[in-house]
């Protein structure tokens, strides 16, 4: 099997396991942060989290506030996470198929390579001309026969 077919296999499983994340506005943040939405919903202080993650009460603050400017670390939200039983789940979400993301980039790979050789054949009075089914086609070819860390140079 080849890169290209690996390639394309692993874009399909991952399309399908994505696909329940989307839209991915539904996973959005709470205002606050999730640490301090899910502490508030459970009735717990940031003084009882405190003393679960083994961390001074203010440190709690430090934590709720650095997940809502997006400076928290993994490692810290998955002690978090532990803290409130709860799992850290962890993803990103395209925001369209991976699939169609390389259908995109191969189109432009495929006009980058033609674009000099129809220039050629115009000037010499021999355009190029393909019907829109045999171009989506081509396409599919490019896609399926070429390996696709070329798409994206």
């Amino acid at each position: 099997m080849s890169k290209a077919e690996l390639a394309g296999r692993s874009r399909s499983n991952l399309d399908r396991r994505l696909k329940e994340f989307t839209p991915a506005s539904r996973f959005a943040p709470p205002v606050r942060g999730w640490i301090r939405a899910i502490r508030a919903a459970l009735g717990m202080s940031s003084a009882q989290l405190a003393k679960r993650l083994r961390i001074a009460q203010p440190s709690v603050v430090a934590l709720e506030q650095s997940e809502v400017k997006g400076t928290i670390q993994l490692a810290t939200l998955r002690r978090v996470a532990a803290a409130f039983d709860c799992t850290l789940v962890y993803s990103l979400v395209p925001n369209q198929p991976l699939k169609t993301m390389v259908r995109e980039r191969a189109r432009l790979f495929a006009r980058r390579r033609i674009e000099p050789v129809e220039h050629s054949m115009l000037l010499e009075n021999q355009a190029v001309t393909a019907r829109p089914k045999d171009a989506e086609a081509q396409l599919d070819e490019i896609v399926r026969r070429t390996n696709p860390r070329l798409f994206w140079d």
